[in-house]
């Protein structure tokens, strides 16, 4: 599969569900990827990206965006409380907002900066102990939370359990984005993400299928 086709299956199944095109927007997801192939992405004139660690986008981004202009970065993985201040000087949007200590830390840094990136709150809707992200019963109040300390949610994330019917995940993520009024869903990846554009994603998570398998670290 090339970024292109993946691409036109976003728009096929954007079309088919009578969504307007444009609806879902790619995140192209570059972690662990060779610098050659993530070129070739910004030389196709994709500018949509996805990062997992802080530390492996400050070694990458930064000199590429001397070099192509318009970029926007997402942090898709886990953010600890220690890298909060870089990855707001990295970052447009930070999809793993995720525990009342990192929000806290978030406010206080978007303060003294005068300046917030896109939030999305990770909601674990399989409940999984091993993954991030606050439970289902819980997210409302943690999205109030988060809305008292003057941070902006502006969508939700969820990454389903692998052996589960998708499906299920995303509708739960809907509603609660739908009930506290939240309009941006960043759901679907590279084995599930036309489901997810049919089904009210505005952002979907793909990297493999683009860029083939990751570097191992």
């Amino acid at each position: 599969m090339t970024l292109a086709s993946v691409q036109s299956r976003i728009d096929a199944a954007l079309a088919a569900a009578g969504r307007s095109a444009g609806a879902a927007r790619l995140i192209a997801v570059s972690k662990q990827q060779p610098l050659d192939r993530v070129e070739a992405a910004l030389i196709a004139g994709h500018r949509l990206f996805g990062e997992n660690r802080v530390q492996e986008a400050a070694g990458k981004w930064p000199d590429l965006r001397t070099r192509y202009s318009g970029v926007e970065l997402h942090l898709l993985g886990p953010l600890q409380s220690n890298k909060v201040n870089q990855a707001l000087g990295l970052f447009d949007a930070i999809q793993s907002l995720d525990r009342p200590s990192l929000a806290q830390k978030l406010a206080s840094a978007v303060q003294k900066r005068g300046h917030c990136p896109m939030l999305f709150v990770q909601v674990n809707t399989g409940e999984e102990p091993q993954k991030s992200g606050v439970i289902p019963d819980n997210a409302d109040a943690f999205i109030q939370q988060c809305r008292s300390m003057d941070l902006t949610i502006s969508g939700l994330m969820v990454i389903p359990p692998l052996d589960e019917e998708p499906t299920l995940h995303f509708a739960l993520l809907a509603k609660i984005a739908e009930r506290n009024g939240i309009g941006e869903l960043s759901m679907g990846m590279s084995a599930d993400f036309e489901t997810a554009a049919r089904m009210g994603a505005t952002y979907v998570r793909v990297g493999s299928a683009i860029f083939g398998d990751r570097a191992q670290s």
